[in-house]
């Protein structure tokens, strides 16, 4: 497993099975259920989730909220238009953003956005990356809301019709790029069913930037260099998710992006501890997870570190057998596409009789 190519982790994807738009309502996308303990599949919807999960189970959901972060900007008496995607926020006027294009925007260039809005670049990195520094009057939030537009995926082609349907419904706190798109598919009445069931949610934090989206450039999978991300987990939030893993309760990210938060804070004995920092965790086979025992994600990019994350959980020919599954059933793929509820073997423990999967 040590010397895995970034080529094992590729699948063959029609293009017509990248979704375009969000399913409606939310929950009426399909779900994909694995349970590795009974290596079953079975295939379901999303608004059936409380179906699949059991009276304590924790869902640990991302409440971090997207931004408008890509913005357009030009060179006065130049035609190259600029896109300028923020990234994560240095202090009160300067961003890390991706830019392009990139050899275009060198170090000392000034670009007008709007007449309330200029941008100079400070800094020049690789990928496109640039800190940039802002000119503005007013209030920065209030000028990107007017001036700034949702940062879909460039795999998406359609203009977004309703702005809120790429941010959860719980989504809080401003500062991402992107959306943890595995929640997007719950409706408040869905997350009311799902406490019904008798599990329970618990809130984390990621700021998604370009840790999460990069794609991986280099052939040999462990020489990926991951891009740092800001997270939280509240004393608050660690108290609850500990106390799951002393009762033997399951702990289930909702997104590779809570996976990233709680392995990151994680000991050897599965448990976490409050944190506030960076993080640029690497998830790959072979990986020994310490505190997540499932996961509820979307279907993702061939050779991203998003499907490697998954392949750690669940295997990598596992995983690559149920993406082409999916591929074959016509599931809808990435950002607005179906979801899947992993179960790894041995992760359903001694309670597995009382467990609902089917």
């Amino acid at each position: 497993m040590d010397g895995l190519k970034t080529s094992d982790f590729w699948y063959d994807l029609p293009e017509e099975l990248i979704a375009q738009t969000p399913a409606e309502p939310r929950d009426s996308s399909r779900l994909l259920v694995y349970d590795g303990g009974r290596d079953e599949v079975t295939h379901a919807h999303f608004r059936d989730l409380p179906d699949f999960l059991r009276a304590g189970d924790l869902l640990v959901i991302n409440n971090t909220k997207v931004i408008p972060a890509r913005i357009f900007a030009h060179m006065d008496g130049r035609e190259t238009v600029f896109e300028i995607l923020l990234l994560r926020r240095k202090d009160y006027t300067r961003w890390e953003c991706i830019m392009r294009p990139a050899r275009k925007a060198k170090k000392g260039s000034v670009l007008k956005v709007s007449d309330e809005l200029t941008a100079e670049v400070e800094e020049v990195g690789d990928y496109g990356v640039r800190t940039v520094k802002f000119a503005f009057d007013g209030v920065f939030e209030d000028i990107l809301d007017r001036v700034g537009n949702m940062p879909l995926p460039p795999y998406i082609h359609e203009k977004l019709a309703d702005k809120t349907r790429y941010n959860t419904v719980y989504s809080k706190t401003d500062g991402s790029a992107a959306a943890p798109t595995a929640g997007l598919h719950f409706k408040p009445e869905l997350m009311d069913r799902v406490r019904e069931k008798g599990a329970e949610f618990v809130e984390v934090l990621l700021h998604i930037g370009l840790g999460t989206f990069r794609p991986v450039k280099a052939e040999n999978v462990a020489e990926h260099e991951m891009h740092s991300e800001y997270f939280e987990l509240t004393p608050a939030a660690a108290d609850k998710i500990n106390a799951a893993k002393r009762e033997g309760r399951r702990v289930i990210a909702v997104g590779t992006t809570a996976v990233r938060v709680l392995e990151s804070t994680a000991a050897e004995d599965g448990s976490v501890r409050a944190q506030t920092g960076e993080t640029s965790i690497f998830i790959y086979p072979p990986y020994k997870f310490g505190c997540v025992d499932a996961l509820i994600t979307n279907f993702h990019l061939p050779e991203s570190t998003l499907i490697m994350l998954v392949s750690a959980l669940i295997g990598r020919e596992k995983t690559l057998e149920l993406y082409n599954l999916a591929v074959k059933e016509r599931y809808r793929f990435f950002s607005f596409g179906d979801s899947c509820f992993f179960v790894p073997a041995g992760k359903t423990g001694a309670r597995e009789e009382k467990c609902a999967l089917k």
